[in-house]
C-alpha cells in the first residue's frame, strides 16, 4: 500500500470499523489478480467518513485483492488532478468523494472511460463509469436515537453536523425521528459546522447545545463528544465505534461499513460490467453494511428491548426507517 506525496500530508491512522458478516471479499475475488484502486480522501484519514473507506480497501489489500493507494487531506481544487493522475497511473477503480466538485468530477470520468470511478456525492450516476454512494448509517441513527429519546432527563438532545448535505441531514433526521418515536415531547437541536473536519469547532457547537439544555448529543462530527466528555454527558457516535475512545460518554454508535460497496464495484470491475451506477444500499442495515453499537444496561432495559425489535424488523425488512431529506430547522 502506497500513499503519493504531491497531495497527501498525513500518515494513515486506523480508524474505523468493518462490519464482519458484509466484510469478507467472495473467493472469486481473492483468488483474481489485485485490482488497482486509489483512494482519493478530501480529508485526513483519521476523520471518521474517511477512516471507514480507508481501512476496508486496508483490508482488502491485506487480503490480496486489491493493491491500493491513495491520497489524503486533497482540496477540492485540487481534486480533478488527483483523479487524474491515478488514472493516468493505471488504477482500475478510484474511491473518493466528490462533494464539492461534483460537475468537474463527472468531466473527469468521461475523459476515462476505461477507468471506473464510484465516489461519495450527493449526485446521481453518470455515463458507465461514475458510480456513486451515499452513507446510509440512518438505520443505527434511528435506533440511537430510540434510546436517547428514554434517556433524556432534559427532554432537549442536540446533533452536531458537518453541513446540510443531503445524506447528512437524512441521518441527523432519523436521529431525531428515533427520539421522537419514544418521546414526542423532546426538543432536537441542530448544529452545522461547515467543515467535514474540525474537531475544535464541532466541540464548541456541543458545548453550545449542552449550554442551551441539551443532556445527550449525537456526533454526526468529530469531535463532538469531547464536548460530552468535557461536560459529564451521554453522546452517540456516528460511522466508527467511538466508545473505546470515550468509555464513559458514548454509549451508541450508528456504524457504518464501506466493504458491501467496495465489494460490489469490484466485482463488477472484475466482471468488466458497468460501474454508473448507485451503490449506497448496500450500505443499509438490511444489507449488512450499517448497524447500531451499544452499551447495554445504560439506557433502560425497556427501551433496549423496543429498540432491539425495531432493530430486528429493519433487517428483516419488517420496519423501513423513513427517509427525511428536509434541512432540519
Amino acid at each position: 500500500m502506497t500513499r503519493t506525496s504531491n497531495v497527501s500530508r498525513r500518515l494513515f491512522m486506523q480508524s474505523g470499523l468493518v462490519l464482519g458478516a458484509a466484510g469478507a471479499m467472495p473467493g472469486l475475488l481473492r483468488a483474481a489478480d489485485p485490482v488497482k484502486v486509489a483512494g482519493i480522501h478530501g480529508s485526513p484519514v483519521e476523520n471518521a467518513w474517511n477512516s471507514v473507506l480507508h481501512k476496508a480497501m486496508q483490508d482488502a489489500a491485506a487480503e490480496g485483492a486489491i493493491e491500493y493507494v491513495f491520497s489524503e487531506g486533497v482540496s477540492g481544487t485540487d481534486y480533478p488532478r488527483a483523479m487524474r493522475e491515478y488514472a493516468e497511473q493505471g488504477a482500475k477503480l478510484i474511491i473518493g468523494e466528490t462533494f464539492p466538485v461534483e460537475k468537474q468530477a463527472r468531466e473527469v470520468a468521461a475523459d476515462y472511460p476505461g477507468t471506473a470511478f464510484v465516489m461519495g456525492s450527493s449526485g446521481g450516476p453518470s455515463g458507465d463509469n461514475f458510480g456513486v454512494f451515499g452513507t446510509w448509517n440512518y438505520d443505527g441513527a434511528y435506533c440511537a436515537g430510540m434510546l436517547a429519546g428514554k434517556m433524556t432527563k432534559s427532554n432537549v438532545v442536540g446533533s452536531v453536523g458537518a453541513m446540510p448535505i443531503p445524506e447528512i441531514i437524512l441521518l441527523i433526521n432519523a436521529f431525531a425521528e428515533g427520539v421522537k418515536a419514544v418521546n414526542p415531547e423532546a426538543k432536537h437541536l441542530v448544529s452545522w459546522i461547515g467543515t467535514f473536519f474540525d474537531p475544535p469547532k464541532a466541540r464548541e457547537a456541543g458545548l453550545a447545545m449542552i449550554d442551551a439544555g441539551a443532556d445527550i448529543l449525537f456526533g454526526e462530527r468529530i469531535g463532538t463528544a469531547d464536548a460530552a466528555k468535557e461536560r459529564g454527558i451521554k453522546s452517540v457516535g456516528s460511522l466508527i465505534d467511538y466508545t473505546p475512545m470515550y468509555p464513559d460518554t458514548v454509549f451508541a454508535n450508528a456504524l457504518w461499513g464501506f466493504r458491501p460497496i467496495l465489494n460490489a464495484a469490484l466485482a463488477d470491475v472484475a466482471a468488466g460490467t458497468a460501474t454508473g451506477k448507485d451503490y449506497t444500499a448496500f450500505g443499509l442495515m438490511k444489507e449488512g453494511g450499517s448497524d447500531i453499537s451499544y452499551v447495554k444496561g445504560v439506557a433502560p432495559a425497556e427501551a433496549e428491548e423496543a429498540m432491539e425489535k425495531v432493530r430486528a424488523d429493519i433487517k428483516s425488512g419488517a420496519f423501513t426507517v423513513p427517509q427525511n431529506f428536509d434541512e432540519p430547522k
